[in-house]
């Protein structure tokens, strides 16, 4: 099984719940993520970033500093950290709400990891979101709410979508026309996002007790 890595970000929590992790998980805290980890009693194997949103630099676990002037995001370093060392599989939490551009970032930070074949996730209090890119995202059945579908970095071609109660048959989503918002998961039916050609950010409402949808290519 591949090893997942975990990171945690400085963004909007809430009322989010401490995530129960498999004890294989590689923990990151990027700057001040690790102050949510350590309210919630956890420590992280690592610590990446400029430490500004921090204000500090922890002393208690392994850390990579980066300085402040950089090319890329605390959130960026730390997936590279997680490649790295081998990870195949990636859960961003603190990743969405506080700053819009950050989040934006973290966006393409899905796609990054979608055009390597790489399971990744966004996990935030309200929202839950992945990129799919050539490949098929498969939700299991038990899934409710609505499912939001959005062309990534281009047109999205031969997008296939069952199981949902609009469906798709080798069509297109485009960047400037939200066509895929607001679908909707089927009681007792699993669901399937294909898409061909191009990436297709997907977004739902978290469902506590349900896997995460697989990614296949």
């Amino acid at each position: 099984m591949e090893r997942t890595c975990c990171i945690f970000g400085a963004g909007d929590y809430g009322a989010m719940p401490r995530p129960e992790l498999d004890g294989r998980c590689f923990l990151i805290a990027a700057d001040g993520g690790y102050g949510q980890l350590k309210q919630w009693g956890m420590s992280p194997h690592l610590a990446v970033g400029d430490f500004d949103s921090l204000g500090r630099v922890p002393e208690d676990v392994e850390v990579v500093r980066h300085p402040v002037r950089k090319d890329d995001t605390d959130m960026m370093l730390a997936v590279q950290e997680g490649l790295a060392r081998g990870c195949g599989r990636f859960l961003i939490y603190g990743g969405l709400g506080g700053r819009l551009d950050h989040t934006l970032a973290n966006l393409h930070i899905l796609a990054f990891l979608a055009r390597k074949h790489i399971p990744a996730f966004l996990l935030g209090p309200d929202a839950a979101i992945t990129a799919v890119c050539n490949g098929t995202l498969s939700f299991p059945a038990g899934y409710r709410g609505t499912l939001s579908l959005f062309a990534w970095g281009g047109a999205a071609e031969d997008v296939t979508l069952t199981g949902l109660l609009y469906p798709l048959d080798h069509g297109t989503l485009v960047t400037d026309r939200p066509l895929g918002v607001s679908n909707e998961f089927l009681d007792g039916q699993a669901a399937l996002v294909t898409a061909g050609r191009g990436t297709v950010l997907a977004l739902w409402t978290p469902q506590p007790g349900l896997p995460l949808p697989d990614h296949t290519t």
